[in-house]
């Protein structure tokens, strides 16, 4: 832990570059006024520069004063284990932060039942947190739990998917539009003359998954962008059970002999290769997440690539957004977007999520 000195020693350091007061320096480090804009910037890129950070540990500790961050997020469902991994960043991100007196209070809701939602950012404002991290995956009800937040003065950070309009402190996960566009510049390159695509929609609530929808339509666009005429079947399969899958592409492909590759728009794409399998129909299956069931698929040749955006570390940079915002003062980037990878059986065991 920091000597008082050594923590004076840190302000004359800043002072003597930004050639100002060791008070103008307390006044930034402590948001106060009486500091011109200029200066202040000035001040402030000096300090991201040396990485200084005042004796937070001594202070929090001599706190009683307990920070409450809430997270709301999927319960883990039985069709894919996709929620484990924001889960997983969130664990991690609360072990380095505990010792500053700092709480994660876990929500977590159905995803197919929006009355579980709104139980949940109910009993999320009972807690009145000091910070939350949400999934929005129904909009409206999203809307109106963070409206109650911005009237509260509670920040809150978007990770998986965003809701542009509101004003959330951070939005941290993929550019939605840009994955299904990059998708589809993958497609280009693998089909040939009139071979056709089947986009594939899995979701009990396809209408209102606007992340799935975001997706399709870069998808689609990045085709009249480049003027490639290229056939698209589209299907929105409401049940996510291997049998109701299977019976939907059957029919579809029955229909349309031409279909070459099929795109998931999501990471229930490990069901739709077992479905293929079991029909024995060999097609180039591209999906997302890089989850266990997809990298078993993925090893076996039943699934060619997986687009993933790594959603544990969306989740842990969420909680440690918050945390500096919150804790240290600190501005935070209102877009953090997760890279957009294109993962193989050549490469899947050098990525981590």
């Amino acid at each position: 832990m920091p000597k008082k000195e050594e923590q004076l020693s840190g302000v004359k350091e800043i002072a003597m570059r930004a050639n100002v007061s060791i008070g103008t320096v307390d006044r930034v480090l402590h948001n106060r006024n009486g500091v011109s804009p200029k200066t202040r910037e000035k001040v402030k890129a000096i300090i991201k520069e040396l990485d200084y950070q005042p004796n937070l540990l001594a202070r929090r500790l001599a706190s009683k004063k307990v920070i409450h961050i809430a997270t709301l997020i999927p319960l883990v469902s039985k069709d894919t284990s996709y929620w484990s991994l924001p889960l997983q960043g969130i664990m991690r991100a609360e072990e380095e932060i505990k010792r500053y007196n700092i709480e994660v209070d876990k929500y977590f809701f159905d995803q197919d039942d929006k009355d579980s939602f709104v139980s949940q950012t109910r009993k999320t404002l009972r807690k009145k947190p000091d910070g939350v991290l949400l999934s929005p995956d129904f909009i409206e009800e999203s809307v109106a739990f963070t409206n109650k937040c911005n009237q509260l003065g509670i920040p809150y950070v978007f990770i998986d998917s965003d809701i542009e309009a509101q004003n959330r402190l951070s939005y941290i996960g993929p550019d939605l539009y840009d994955s299904g566009y990059l998708v589809a510049n993958l497609v280009s390159y693998v089909l040939r003359g009139r071979e056709a695509v089947l986009v594939l929609n899995i979701s009990q609530r396809t209408y209102k998954h606007h992340h799935l929808l975001k997706k399709e339509e870069g998808f689609r666009n990045y085709f009249k962008d480049n003027a490639i005429r290229k056939k698209i079947e589209k299907i929105d399969i409401r049940k996510g059970d291997n049998l109701s899958i299977e019976k939907e592409i059957t029919s579809v492909l029955s229909r349309n002999k031409d279909i070459r590759l099929v795109f998931v728009t999501n990471s229930r794409v490990f069901i739709v290769a077992k479905c293929l399998k079991k029909l024995k129909k060999k097609l180039i299956l591209i999906g997302f997440d890089f989850i266990e069931e997809n990298i078993k698929a993925l090893t076996e040749g039943d699934i060619d690539f997986l687009i993933c955006q790594k959603p544990g570390e969306q989740a842990y940079k969420g909680i440690m957004s918050l945390y500096q915002h919150i804790v240290l003062n600190r501005q935070v980037d209102r877009m953090q977007f997760m890279p957009i990878d294109i993962i193989t059986k050549e490469n899947y065991q050098f990525y981590k999520n």
